[in-house]
């Protein structure tokens, strides 16, 4: 496959920063997920790791009235917008959007109640992800984020084919709580995302969009070749969900981590 264009990426940003959410997921989902989270205190500390344009993180501030939320992306843009969302509501005093490295959050260790990530952790990698969470969150703290996983065997050639551009390492939900377990996490619950997470504000959204960006670029024959990629990617959700699926999974820091076992 070859590498995408400069071109790509334009219109590939383009469709997405246009997007209310960068990927599955809604706000029953979100509400169902911090019900797992029993005993915040009452002004939690949370950081939204990969947040993007922030669907998820107004989700947080209007189910967690007295949070205090952090809000980390490393595309600048998405930031930028998720800033002006956020100072159009008033909520700058409860939301701070920083463009920041998932990787190395400039966050004091052992200082968060909440951490929350939507589909991003899997971007540096679920084990080194989850000992970063891990080093972040105060004992008790809680780890809620979603993941991308296998459901059945023997995915059609397509399905594996996308799936394996982005994340090649994709495993099953056993394979998810595994790493959970190996970080020294205890697992709290997990539940699939229904279809409605992934079309009400994201596919459904996406489709119409594609064809706005259409209406855009008519003419121009190598945009519309880019868009016919893109969407694609709903089109193999239609045909072949049921191969795959987006798990929320609720964690808790109960001890101290050092490599090789729980402390």
């Amino acid at each position: 496959m070859t590498e995408p264009t400069p071109r790509f990426w334009e219109i590939f940003f383009d469709l997405y920063e246009g997007l209310p959410r960068q990927g599955p997921g809604n706000r029953a989902c979100a509400e169902n997920a911090l019900g797992l989270c029993r005993d915040l205190p009452p002004v939690p500390a949370v950081l939204d790791l990969g947040c993007g344009v922030g669907g998820q993180t107004l989700h947080l501030v209007a189910l967690l009235p007295g949070a205090l939320i952090t809000a980390i992306d490393s595309h600048a843009p998405s930031i930028k917008r998720l800033r002006t969302m956020v100072a159009d509501r008033g909520l700058s005093d409860r939301v701070r959007p920083l463009v920041g490295d998932m990787a190395k959050p400039e966050m004091p260790p052992d200082s968060i109640d909440l951490v929350w990530s939507e589909g991003a952790l899997y971007n540096i990698g679920i084990e080194k992800a989850l000992r970063v969470c891990y080093g972040l969150l105060r004992p008790g703290g809680y780890l809620a984020f979603t993941d991308a996983v296998w459901r059945r065997e023997n995915p059609p050639a397509e399905v594996k084919a996308s799936f394996d551009l982005d994340y090649p390492t994709m495993g099953r939900v056993s394979d998810v709580i595994a790493a959970i377990d190996r970080t020294g996490f205890l697992l709290v619950d997990h539940f699939t995302l229904p279809d409605a997470a992934w079309w009400d504000d994201f596919y459904t959204p996406m489709e119409r969009r594609i064809e706005a960006l259409r209406g855009k670029y008519a003419g121009d024959t190598e945009v519309l070749a880019v868009l016919d990629q893109l969407a694609q990617e709903p089109e193999l959700h239609r045909r072949y969900s049921d191969y795959y699926a987006y798990e929320f999974f609720v964690a808790r820091r109960v001890s101290s981590y050092k490599a090789g076992g729980v402390a």
